[in-house]
């Protein structure tokens, strides 16, 4: 893990210097691991939205109990959750919060809770755009995901990786 952690510090101090005078490092090293994770997320949304799901409902037969129907923008969130989550949490605790005195067990533990809470509020979000205000679904987990930015870099900065003293 220390040559790949150091390939991605020097990769990334490559640019710092153009973001310096705004940032110090770690809201940068943050910002950049998160952006990359978020970018990420969201071509996969797309993709998922629009190629895998055709922007359809799917229908998910539960045992005998017969099917649930999941609209497309909810599907394709699920599907992307489960790529960007465990690559969230290596970048956030490798490259930006490395210097975390939390175990590592409570730092998942922690950010678990936290990808449960914000599953719920970006599906929640969905619901409300989408569904409700009939907003296209891109521009809609756009705006959602700029909402749980902010939120997370507040949260993991003062819980998930904050430093004991």
């Amino acid at each position: 893990m220390g040559e790949i952690r150091d390939f991605i510090y020097r990769f990334l101090d490559i640019f710092y210097p153009l973001f310096k005078p705004f940032f110090n490092k770690q809201t940068y090293h943050y910002l950049a691991c998160g952006g990359g994770n978020t970018i990420l997320g969201l071509t996969l949304y797309y993709y998922s939205y629009h190629e895998i799901f055709h922007k359809h409902t799917v229908d998910i037969k539960v045992f005998n109990l017969g099917f649930l129907h999941i609209h497309a923008h909810i599907a394709a969130l699920f599907t992307t959750s489960f790529i960007t989550f465990p690559i969230g949490f290596i970048l956030t605790k490798y490259i930006v919060w490395s210097d975390s005195t939390l175990s590592g067990k409570k730092q998942l533990f922690r950010h678990i809770n936290f990808f449960i809470f914000a599953s719920f509020l970006n599906y929640a979000l969905l619901k409300l755009f989408v569904d409700y205000l009939n907003w296209w679904a891109m521009p809609s987990q756009i705006l959602t995901t700029v909402i749980i930015v902010i939120f997370s870099y507040l949260t993991q900065k003062y819980i998930s990786f904050k430093k004991v003293r």
